[in-house]
């Protein structure tokens, strides 16, 4: 558990809440960060309501609907009503008994099925490679590498020579391909999504070497794509928390985050289908890990964990790496 301490220079209530914070935890083990706030933006960066405002996690336990962020005084109210400068112990403490669960928590321990939260990337451990055969993988190959030269998806008219060279149709092969999971359509038969590219804007923007830019359907899937097309990419994207940019650049293989505290959150939704509905929007950057604990905590259910940079690039390197290998 992370507590921070928001407070004005030299606010009169910031030593009581501290002793409080103390108190309300009672010899348990918390990180607890105190931050001095001077301005209004900084105070709306921080969804600081005034001083002294309490984050768990980060998120304010106490907070009042339509409070705006400010730098001024903050009241609290205690059992009976009375105004006070600060949450009471026993306010605190059940702000602290409710993030016992950490957002963190491995993910066999918040699924109840026991599934991992990454097996929707990986097809249930089939991956995300289609077979060589009934032109699954031609066809596949072929919508990938039009994504990476256009930024934007094929037609069926596109994909007719690697359907016909197994004897089939665009159209069959893409039904398939849509059945199986390897890319969505629409009511209309239209591509809108072949892993790791979507073919509508989504929070996650691609700037490839070749010039294209593209979108990526989540986090995962943008981490995945310099290892799948062997070429610096650029990522553009933010924190859903706090809107934050977030940005990602592949040089050489190597990966510069900025800022360099970004975490990936991994998570999957409670129901069954394509990984589009199932986990896309639930794999997301985050500029640091307080505000991916404080989106977890704001989505139960989305169980789920927070990964290091190296961890996401491992499992993107991993799903996407083989996709357009000919072997």
């Amino acid at each position: 558990m992370r507590i921070t301490v928001l407070t004005v220079p030299d606010c009169p209530n910031a030593p009581m809440v501290r002793e409080r914070i103390t108190a309300a935890l009672d010899g348990g083990q918390a990180q607890v960060e105190l931050i001095e706030v001077r301005e209004e933006a900084e105070a709306a960066r921080w969804q600081m309501t005034g001083s002294p405002t309490v984050l768990v996690d980060g998120v304010d336990p106490f907070a009042m609907a339509g409070a705006p962020a400010s730098v001024s005084c903050r009241l609290y109210r205690d059992r009976e009503g009375r105004p006070d400068g600060a949450p009471s112990i026993e306010a605190l403490r059940k702000a602290f008994a409710g993030a016992a669960v950490s957002a963190s928590a491995p993910v066999d321990e918040c699924c109840g099925d026991g599934r991992d939260v990454l097996d929707p990337i990986g097809r249930a451990g089939r991956g995300r490679r289609a077979p060589d055969e009934r032109g699954l993988r031609a066809v596949h190959q072929a919508v990938l590498r039009h994504f990476a030269a256009t930024g934007s998806a094929p037609e069926p008219a596109d994909l007719a020579a690697a359907a016909a060279a197994a004897g089939r149709t665009a159209v069959d092969v893409l039904a398939e391909l849509d059945r199986e999971d390897f890319l969505t359509l629409d009511a209309g038969g239209r591509i809108c999504a072949a892993y790791p590219f979507s073919a509508v804007p989504t929070p996650h923007r691609l700037r490839l070497a070749n010039g294209v830019e593209a979108w990526a359907m989540c986090a995962i899937d943008a981490l995945g794509v310099a290892a799948m097309l062997h070429q610096d990419v650029a990522i553009t994207s933010g924190d859903p928390v706090d809107g934050r940019p977030i940005t990602v650049a592949f040089t050489g293989g190597t990966a510069r985050w900025e800022p360099a505290e970004a975490v990936v959150f991994v998570g999957r939704r409670a129901k069954t289908g394509p990984a589009a509905a199932v986990c896309c929007d639930a794999l997301n950057f985050f500029a640091d890990s307080s505000t991916a604990e404080a989106w977890a905590r704001r989505h139960p259910e989305v169980p789920g964990r927070i990964t290091t940079q190296a961890e996401a690039l491992r499992i993107a390197e991993q799903t996407f790496g083989p996709l357009l290998d000919r072997d």
